[in-house]
């Protein structure tokens, strides 16, 4: 049976969901939004397109933080395997700053094309959690498995907008055009491999906690560069 604790946060939690709905990064209204002047697109300038991508990472991060404290409190009674997490991140593999200072210090490109990386690492990951979460019949596997579901589209539309962003970068010659969303396969694991099976549950939504922080902080790091004009 579920806990009280649980019930009532995660009751509290699905209201703060339907209250604070997800807005996709690509369609405001009827138009498509686009970087550039095309025929039938709703144009965004480069700030309006960076403050979209950092309140959905802002809301992703929300959504894992509340998740993998969900977690902890639904299984911590019996199973007191959280705090030795963090060893088998699927993105351990992906090169990402130390601290903040080192990721002001990389070059625009470099810092988004990480951000994408761990964007694209992290689809599937959440997709196969939510699949095997739904096979599970306790009561904290369906509340996880819809999330995880939630989120794994968020990661897809985060990618978008942030690819939309650098597509905007790239127009204004903000940025080269090196940059590319393709280049993080060495980060994806077959959900066959043993490296998959070692990822349990909770490992996973650890990792996905740190990586959507990472994104969050990464994505301001790069608007407080680009557009100062934020109060940065």
């Amino acid at each position: 049976m579920m806990s009280g604790n649980f019930r009532s946060a995660s009751v509290g939690w699905v209201v703060l969901v339907c209250l604070v709905p997800c807005r996709t990064l690509t369609s405001t209204d009827a138009a498509p939004i686009c970087t550039n002047a095309q025929a039938g697109c709703h144009v965004l300038s480069l700030a309006n397109l960076f403050e979209r991508v950092i309140q959905h990472s802002a809301r992703m991060h929300g959504i894992s933080s509340d998740l993998h404290s969900e977690f902890e409190q639904y299984f911590l009674p019996s199973k007191n395997q959280i705090g030795r997490v963090g060893r088998n991140c699927h993105t351990s593999a992906i090169l990402t700053p130390n601290g903040k200072e080192n990721a002001q210090r990389m070059a625009r490109e470099e810092l988004t094309e990480v951000i994408l990386k761990l964007l694209v690492a992290w689809r599937d990951p959440l997709w196969h959690f939510h699949q095997n979460m739904a096979h599970h019949q306790h009561d904290f596997a369906t509340f996880s498995s819809d999330k995880a579901l939630e989120m794994s589209d968020m990661v897809h539309e985060l990618r978008k907008g942030v690819e939309k962003v650098a597509e905007k970068m790239q127009l204004l010659g903000m940025m080269s055009d090196s940059v590319s969303s393709q280049a993080s396969s060495e980060a994806l694991l077959p959900p066959d491999s043993a490296e998959w099976r070692l990822m349990k549950e909770y490992d996973l939504l650890y990792c996905f906690r740190r990586d959507s922080n990472k994104v969050q902080n990464y994505l301001k790091i790069l608007q407080c560069r680009i557009v100062p004009e934020h109060g940065c």
